[in-house]
């Protein structure tokens, strides 16, 4: 694909920023088209089961909320300025699917060592066909142009293991799964079945009330309980299992006593849900954070700290309490320590493979490994207000 094509449709993708949100921006159905086949051999080139090294940024659920998309690479860096993974669900519900899936697509082949991205259940023509990406590609294009999109979709990898001890797919594990040459072996180009590992990976759900292996109330593939998650990971020797397939409140949710994570980044979801949404940031260390788009609906109370809009925070080892250590010189009032530890609702640090950071809070933010300080804390963190 001319490197100055791609450019020009990266460009009319990122003006968006600029104009009216809900704005379509207008491409050809050619162009569209080569976005499509020329990212279906990248994909078939590369492996089913993509092994990445960090520094990356694992991103989950988007559908078709585009406005939300560039406001992540905002957040993180657009590319290259970061390496990024997404786990699937680029389209449908959404309003804006195809600027969605063209962006990444374009970012996708300029950027093929970096930029990696998933197949989701709703990569599949059976599923968008009836939840909204089909009638979008109908209205503004033609069904031909979907047809190409699904040949595309169907030569997506489906997981991808970073620095050998992050296993990230969209669904979850499945009762098939032993071994990751399992996932290695699974042909493309392909349709998700019915059933059998490929479904499991793409449709499968954590549930802290199974034991084993459940039946999903979706009427797909099956929940699996913590015991399954921490009896893989032992076996495979690795650390976490990153998924995305699900809303949750704050854009991202702990599992099996934080041996799997829920990431989902697409806030108010639908427009009918008040849940933020996340990416999350593994550094070339295995330091993990997160960063929160917050709901529309939730108001964000600007944290500072004095006149900077950085502070640091120590946690006490083993509980909850934060103690404020101001970065510049002199000491901040009682009182303005206490509006900022109000507008914080919890932090809690966590150990796995190094320092990795859980944190909720009202507003989107990044939170940032800084070392150990006393035999009595926890990892000191940096919370840097976004605007």
């Amino acid at each position: 694909m001319d490197s100055g094509v791609l450019d020009d449709i990266i460009n009319r993708l990122l003006e968006y920023k600029h104009v009216r949100a809900g704005k379509q921006v207008q491409l050809m159905e050619s162009e569209i088209r080569q976005l499509c086949t020329v990212s279906r051999e990248i994909f078939l080139q590369q492996p089913n089961l993509l092994e990445l090294e960090a520094p990356i940024k694992i991103c989950g659920d988007i559908h078709g909320q585009y406005t939300d998309l560039l406001r992540l690479f905002e957040y993180g860096g657009f590319p290259p300025n970061a390496n990024y993974l997404f786990l699937g669900d680029y389209v449908d519900r959404g309003k804006q699917s195809l600027e969605t899936i063209c962006l990444l697509l374009a970012y996708k082949i300029k950027y093929p060592e970096n930029f990696f991205l998933l197949r989701g259940n709703h990569e599949c023509a059976s599923i968008n066909r009836i939840y909204g990406f089909y009638d979008e590609c109908k209205r503004r294009f033609n069904v031909r142009l979907w047809k190409i999109f699904t040949d595309c979709f169907n030569c997506l990898p489906v997981a991808a293991l970073i620095d050998d001890k992050i296993l990230c797919m969209h669904g979850g594990l499945s009762p098939d799964l032993t071994n990751l040459d399992q996932i290695r072996n699974l042909t493309r180009p392909t349709d998700i079945p019915d059933s059998g590992l490929l479904c499991d990976l793409l449709w499968s759900d954590p549930c802290r009330d199974v034991k084993g292996w459940g039946m999903n109330d979706r009427g797909v593939s099956y929940t699996f309980g913590p015991d399954r998650v921490s009896d893989f990971l032992t076996k495979n020797d690795m650390d976490l299992v990153c998924r995305a397939h699900q809303v949750v409140e704050d854009g991202y949710e702990f599992f099996a006593e934080r041996q799997l994570v829920t990431i989902f980044s697409a806030p108010n979801y639908c427009g009918e849900f008040d849940n933020a949404g996340a990416m999350m940031s593994v550094d070339d260390s295995l330091m993990c954070s997160f960063q929160i788009l917050k709901p529309k609906t939730c108001q964000c109370h600007e944290i500072k700290s004095g006149c900077h809009k950085t502070m640091l925070i120590g946690l006490d080892h083993g509980c909850s309490v934060m103690s404020l250590l101001p970065l510049q010189d002199g000491e901040s009032s009682c009182k303005e320590v206490g509006n900022i530890l109000s507008s914080l609702k919890s932090m809690v640090a966590i150990e796995l493979g190094g320092a990795w950071l859980d944190h909720r809070c009202l507003g989107p933010v990044s939170v940032l490994f800084r070392g150990r300080v006393g035999e009595r804390q926890d990892e000191l963190e940096v919370f840097s207000h976004i605007e």
